[in-house]
């Protein structure tokens, strides 16, 4: 477990900074572009961000999952990352070609077509990032590293280079060279492990995982990614503005849970081929604990303070995103619940299939409903298409979940933490009523929700997890004093 708690440690840092460091910039940037400037930015990336997914389908999940079996041979582990490689490769080939014939055949996309040129590399730098690699073999501390020396050079580009409203196209520029740099870092890096080859290649036992898995992802991003370009195309880029800056900060705290979920899925992989399925139930029970404790208080500081946050985070002009925000936080336990099931049970089981199954009904869904209500209802809409589509996916999930290792919901629990959380959010309320001081309620509020879980975790139920984990986060940051 020790590695394990280093690698989460590392990859919670990484995964957190792909959203930490863009909100640092995202007060200054929102301010200089404007709510429908940083809507086109938005928009198009929401549509590349479509591409990539067609471009990387499930190389993750299955990348990792091959990687992590065959790290003790170098031989093996060469042949293993050549062949998903070389199977990547032609998959973004195909999707480039693609999407030079989409910005030409469709007006949209035209009309913003240096965006979605830049988009284009950007393409083709996320499917060299290789980062799956590196999950794999479990060198957190490495991409880490890197990761975080090509973000901080991003936060310099965005503050000495944007300055006029004009310049969101070097707003978007500036993260696909982030995503350059780091996809050059990482390939060069590669020749310490592996020797590529493109000789004796086998791809069939890779093909249907990486397409199974890949649509499910797909699947799963109609109502995710999706609704971000729907709702550009039917309400326009002003309303996309308001979605994608309700959503921000949600991406962020379930950013760090997503970090755990990764570090477990080799872990688990492992467990599961080794047969130990005790241990394996032991660290699921552990992650849904961990869950509870890291979801509740961020949910309700997030939504009932979302007005002052929203104000804080994108300033004036970005109101109407505060409903939308009030409606996804939740998400951060249901799509966290979700994750641990998928990553940290199906996966490791490899029931592709089941996952697909439940894909395929959340995605009808959500499209289904994308078009019968986000033209009316806008950001808010899309706000219910994705809350409705993830309690679908979760439903099905924990029935799965239920048949594979015959665990149920952890209902005791779940109303156990729900209790406790009234006085909290009843006094957080009081709270944001004292004073039209922003940062005053923000501030007041969060050391309220701190102190009272504290007082809650180490006090009153005396949590080892979470006696464990402050001890050894302060015993991490005094060595680094």
């Amino acid at each position: 477990m020790a590695d394990v708690k280093k690698n989460f440690f590392y990859s919670c840092i990484l995964t957190s900074a792909n959203y930490i460091f863009p909100i640092i910039t995202y007060p200054y940037v929102s301010r200089v572009l404007g709510v429908t400037n940083i809507g086109i930015c938005n928009f198009i990336d929401s549509i590349i961000n479509y591409y990539m997914m067609f471009s990387m389908m499930g190389i993750v999940a299955v990348g990792i999952r091959e990687i992590a079996a065959n790290t003790s041979n170098r031989q093996k582990l060469s042949k293993s990352f050549s062949n998903l490689l070389i199977l990547n490769s032609i998959s973004t080939g195909i999707v480039l070609l693609l999407l030079i014939i989409s910005i030409y055949s469709i007006p949209k996309l035209y009309e913003h077509r240096e965006l979605m040129f830049i988009g284009f590399f950007k393409v083709i730098f996320n499917y060299l990032q290789i980062e799956w690699f590196y999950k794999g073999i479990e060198n957190f501390k490495y991409i880490t590293k890197y990761g975080l020396l090509t973000k901080i050079i991003y936060v310099v580009g965005i503050f000495i280079f944007i300055k006029e409203q004009t310049d969101y196209n070097i707003y978007y520029l500036l993260s696909m060279l982030m995503i350059a740099a780091s996809a050059v870092i990482n390939l060069w890096h590669t020749k310490a492990f592996v020797d590529i080859k493109i000789s004796n290649l086998s791809l069939k036992p890779y093909i249907r995982p990486f397409l199974i898995l890949g649509t499910y992802i797909l699947l799963t991003s109609m109502y995710t990614t999706f609704n971000v370009a729907y709702l550009g195309f039917v309400c326009g880029e002003t309303e996309v503005g308001y979605y994608t800056t309700a959503t921000k900060l949600h991406s962020i705290f379930l950013s760090l849970f997503t970090a755990f979920t990764g570090v477990m899925l080799p872990r688990m992989s492992s467990l599961v081929s080794k047969g130990q399925i005790e241990s394996f139930k032991e660290l699921l029970s552990k992650s849904l604990h961990t869950l509870f404790i890291f979801a509740i208080p961020v949910i309700i500081f997030t939504t009932v303070y979302a007005s002052q946050i929203i104000e804080i985070i994108a300033g004036p002009g970005y109101e109407f995103a505060t409903i939308p925000m009030r409606m996804v936080m939740p998400l951060i336990l249901i799509i966290g619940y979700e994750q641990i099931i998928v990553l940290q049970v199906l996966m490791p089981l490899k029931k592709d299939k089941d996952i697909f199954i439940n894909s395929i009904i959340g995605a009808i869904w959500g499209l289904l409903l994308n078009i019968l209500i986000v033209s009316q209802l806008k950001s808010i809409g899309s706000a219910i298409v994705w809350i409705t589509s993830e309690l679908i996916i979760l439903t099905l999930s924990q029935l799965r979940l239920k048949k594979y290792v015959n665990m149920k919901v952890p209902t005791k629990e779940l109303i156990h933490h729900t209790l406790w959380a009234i006085p909290c959010i009843l006094t957080s309320i009081i709270i944001s009523k004292l004073s039209n001081n922003t940062f005053y309620i923000i501030t007041v509020g969060f050391i309220f929700i701190s102190i009272y879980y504290y007082v809650i975790y180490i006090k009153i139920f005396k949590d080892e997890f979470v006696i464990r984990t402050i001890k050894q986060l302060t015993k991490i940051f005094s060595k680094r004093a």
